[in-house]
């Protein structure tokens, strides 16, 4: 996969589908969803792909942050989550056929050298990609009918 990956986010002097507003919160533990740990959490997502993966990045729970979603002034933040899902999720594809049709090479070793590489290619992981719904990335999201 080449650097210029449709999947990537947008990279431009304005403001990102990333920028959010942390939360509004009563008391912040040290411990809590600080608003450090709200921006650490939203870029964990868009790296990983995953809420369960970002939240263990993060040190919290997939229930403490799904409250923290549903929580009054929490819409930014929401709304940054579903940008980084979808951008987290778009990339992971791409990765997985990427691995697919292009194979993966590993190293052959023999007492300790390495005495060749073998290619393979994923045809199962091909498959499920394909068999999948293809994610639509969000700057297409607005125009696709659901």
């Amino acid at each position: 996969m080449d650097d210029s990956s449709a999947s990537n986010p947008p990279e431009d002097d304005g403001p990102s589908l990333l920028d959010f507003i942390p939360v509004p919160l009563e008391r912040v533990h040290h411990n809590g969803w600080t608003e450090r740990r709200q921006r650490d959490f939203i870029t964990a997502l868009l790296a990983m792909g995953s809420v369960r993966h970002a939240c263990r990045a993060v040190g919290k729970t997939r229930q403490s942050a799904y409250k923290l979603r549903e929580r009054p002034g929490a819409e930014s933040f929401a709304a940054a989550w579903d940008h980084a899902l979808a951008w987290g999720y778009c990339d992971a594809f791409d990765r997985a056929l990427e691995r697919a049709t292009k194979g993966i090479i590993t190293p052959r070793y023999y007492k300790g050298k390495q005495v060749g590489t073998k290619h393979r290619f994923d045809f199962r992981l091909a498959m499920a990609a394909l068999n999948g719904v293809p994610p639509v990335p969000p700057q297409l999201r607005k125009n696709v009918a659901r």
